[in-house]
C-alpha cells in the first residue's frame, strides 16, 4: 500500500460516520487538482496529501463544538505522516496547510499548496455543490430553510442574527469570492458564484409554507 493509499484509508476511517464530509473532502481534492494545472510551482503530491487530511478533525470538532476541526486537524495530520514515514519538513508543511485551510486573519496560508487548498475548500463551500449539501443535511422539518410572511415575501434569515442557510450560503458568497489567492481558483469561484446563484433563484421559486406543503403530499398520496 503506498502513501497516497494509507492516508486515504485513514481519512475514511476518520471520516466513516460523515458521509457529507467524506464528499466534501473529495470535490476539494478534485477542485485543488484543477486550479493547480496553472500553478507550476504547486507540488501535486503534497496538495493531495493536504486535501485529503485537511478535515481531519471534523470528527473531534462534532463531539466537542469548543474545539477547532483546523487545529485539531493539524495534529492528527503531523503525527500520522511521521508514523508512516514522511520526513518531518514534510510533515510539516502539511499540518501547515490543513491549519491555515479556514484562513484566520491571523495566519493566511503562505504555500501555494495552502493557497490552492484554501481556495478549493472555499469555493466548494460557498458554491453550488456546498449549498445542495447543506440542503441535504440540514434541510429538515425542524430546522426550516425559509418561512413565508403574512405578506407572503420569503423569510431567509438574513435580517436576524442567527446563522440561517441563506446567509451562510449565499450572502457569504459576495465577501468570500473576493479572497481567493491564486488566478485560476478566482476563475473558478466565479463560475461557481453563478451557479450557486442559479440554484438559490430556483429554491426560492418552490418555497412554500408547512401547510400548504404537507396538503399537496396528501393529495400526492390519497390521488386526489
Amino acid at each position: 500500500m503506498n502513501d497516497y493509499n494509507r492516508i486515504e484509508a485513514y481519512m475514511l476511517e476518520c471520516m466513516r460516520d460523515s458521509a457529507h464530509d467524506r464528499e466534501h473532502i473529495y470535490r476539494v481534492l478534485y477542485t485543488a487538482l484543477d486550479i493547480a494545472e496553472s500553478e507550476p510551482t504547486a507540488d501535486l503530491e503534497m496538495l493531495a496529501a493536504a486535501c485529503l487530511l485537511h478535515d481531519i478533525g471534523r470528527p473531534e470538532q462534532f463531539a466537542n463544538p469548543k474545539l477547532c476541526h483546523a487545529d485539531v486537524g493539524s495534529v492528527k495530520a503531523y503525527e500520522f505522516l511521521i508514523g508512516i514515514g514522511w520526513t518531518e519538513e514534510r510533515a510539516a508543511h502539511i499540518r501547515d496547510c490543513v491549519y491555515t485551510h479556514r484562513f484566520r486573519s491571523g495566519n493566511p496560508p503562505q504555500s501555494i499548496e495552502a493557497k490552492i487548498l484554501f481556495d478549493a475548500d472555499k469555493i466548494d463551500v460557498s458554491g453550488a455543490m456546498g449549498m445542495a449539501r447543506s440542503l441535504m443535511y440540514k434541510g429538515t422539518v425542524g430546522e426550516p430553510l425559509y418561512t413565508l410572511n403574512a405578506d407572503g415575501t420569503v423569510n431567509d434569515g438574513s435580517d436576524t442574527d442567527e446563522l440561517s442557510f441563506f446567509r451562510e450560503y449565499h450572502f457569504k458568497l459576495k465577501n468570500v469570492y473576493g479572497k481567493f489567492f491564486t488566478e485560476r481558483g478566482r476563475e473558478i469561484a466565479l463560475s461557481r458564484q453563478k451557479a450557486a446563484e442559479d440554484f438559490y433563484n430556483a429554491l426560492l421559486s418552490e418555497v412554500k409554507s408547512s401547510e400548504e406543503r404537507g396538503r399537496e403530499l396528501l393529495r400526492r398520496i390519497s390521488g386526489r
